[in-house]
């Protein structure tokens, strides 16, 4: 199944998702309103073999909570993607049994090129 998790106040995700030809193809998941379970997390981690991958250090709660002096290990990163939805680097798009992670421009091209054929 391929699936989108975003967040649909933000506009980023708004604006990457509005690029994709056919949305119908994925099952959207709003990770606001439906928080990551741990099976989720586990199949993203499957894909990149890191939680560290899919965590986002620019989250402001990242900064609140001095995270960057934790020294976290791979399941501490779990443990924050299951706490709060904010620590997931956004979107994360599943693609025919691909893995796109974030908004960097390199990751949204190279997806865009693949979901768009």
């Amino acid at each position: 199944m391929n699936k989108i998790y975003y967040l649909s106040t933000c506009d980023t995700c708004k604006k990457i998702l509005a690029q994709i030809n056919d949305i119908s193809k994925f099952e959207l998941i709003d990770i606001k309103t439906n928080p990551l379970t741990e099976a989720q997390v586990e199949e993203m981690y499957n894909y990149t073999k890191s939680y560290e991958k899919l965590f986002s250090k620019r989250a402001q709660l990242y900064k609140q909570l001095n995270l960057k002096e934790a020294n976290l290990d791979e399941a501490g990163f779990k443990k924050y993607l299951l706490e709060h939805y904010t620590f997931l680097a956004r979107p994360v798009i599943i693609y025919n049994n691909q893995i796109f992670v974030g908004n960097a421009a390199k990751t949204v091209s190279s997806m865009l090129e693949i979901v768009n054929q």
